[in-house]
């Protein structure tokens, strides 16, 4: 049996004739390759040149070989195409969905890398509600899904994403915007935009009221993070909202308050439990694991310190949207 370097000496050979062009073409040793062209034709019990003047011209009982020889090559380089092509994402799509929270800011940043990482690939982001991910993913139109509430679906896989926590935002010119912290008895005096209590989101902001037995008047809803961060921003209310809707440059013209309550959520990764996730799909939510990690570590700095906190509760983390 011919190794390939066996096979890639000897079509170097052809090509060029001699040893010394052999060896330049392939930026080897001359002396080296000699003895390799010889160790193969013995091994062979075959002559594949004839020796002419000092060139090496392919011997005609060798012709046979040397077409296949040629053919090999051909498609190794096809195959090298292909795998470049591969690791560059032509040809391939990824398409995934995301609940507001995390499309708006989080997504772009990890489809950023995800581009670096794949310059030819197709990628489809898909804005999701929360009640809308399990169809979405159970139907195919996308191969994950990362979500800010864990859901109970038999065929669907929930994995950790992210942890963050909710803030209290204002416009720079309103009375609250020189707080360096507020409570929800605080919040609950001034109205607010946002907050829809049957949706996912609207019940962790509701639960923060309800523990402490508040209140709270809501004028102007809106279904979108950024949108009130948007409405906030025409000083019409003040709103609460995730940081991972904050993050980058969704918090410019606002005042972001932390909250004195406990306002810890998690977000999740989804997937179908009879689906291998591809190269893509692992390298996309390790991107956007570890850019909704900094955001979250860089939101740490404006809470205030705490001796304990409770651990994360599954009734505060109903989804964000």
């Amino acid at each position: 049996m011919l190794t390939l370097r066996q096979i890639e000496v000897i079509r170097a050979v052809m090509l060029t004739g001699t040893i010394a062009g052999a060896a330049r073409l392939l930026n080897v040793a001359a002396p080296g390759l000699s003895r390799l062209m010889k160790h193969t034709e013995d091994s062979l019990g075959a002559k594949l040149f004839s020796r002419r003047g000092g060139r090496f011209v392919p011997a005609p009982e060798a012709r046979s070989i040397f077409a296949q020889i040629n053919e090999l090559h051909r498609n190794l380089e096809n195959l090298q195409f292909a795998i470049g092509a591969l690791e560059r994402g032509e040809g391939a799509e990824f398409k995934f969905g995301a609940t507001p929270s995390i499309a708006h800011v989080m997504a772009p940043l990890a489809v950023a890398d995800l581009r670096r990482r794949y310059p030819d690939l197709l990628i489809d982001l898909d804005v999701l509600k929360i009640e809308d991910a399990i169809d979405f993913l159970l139907l195919g139109r996308g191969d994950v899904a990362a979500v800010s509430s864990r859901l109970d679906h038999p065929a669907i896989t929930f994995e950790p994403l992210a942890q963050g926590q909710l803030y209290c935002i204002v416009a720079e010119e309103h009375p609250l915007a020189a707080r360096t912290r507020i409570a929800a008895a605080e919040i609950a005096a001034h109205p607010l935009i946002g907050i829809e209590p049957r949706d996912p989101y609207g019940r962790i902001i509701t639960d923060i009221f309800a523990r402490a037995r508040l209140q709270y008047q809501a004028p102007i809803k809106a279904r979108f993070g950024v949108t009130v961060c948007a409405l906030v921003r025409q000083n019409l209310g003040i709103g609460v909202i995730d940081e991972f809707t904050l993050a980058e440059q969704n918090s410019f013209g606002l005042r972001v308050i932390p909250i004195e309550e406990y306002t810890t959520f998690r977000t999740y990764v989804a997937f179908r439990n009879d689906a291998t996730l591809s190269s893509v799909a692992e390298f996309f939510i390790a991107a956007l694991r570890a850019r909704m990690r900094r955001a979250h570590e860089a939101s740490e700095g404006r809470r205030p310190r705490r001796s304990t906190q409770p651990a994360p509760r599954d009734a505060l983390s109903g989804a964000i949207s």
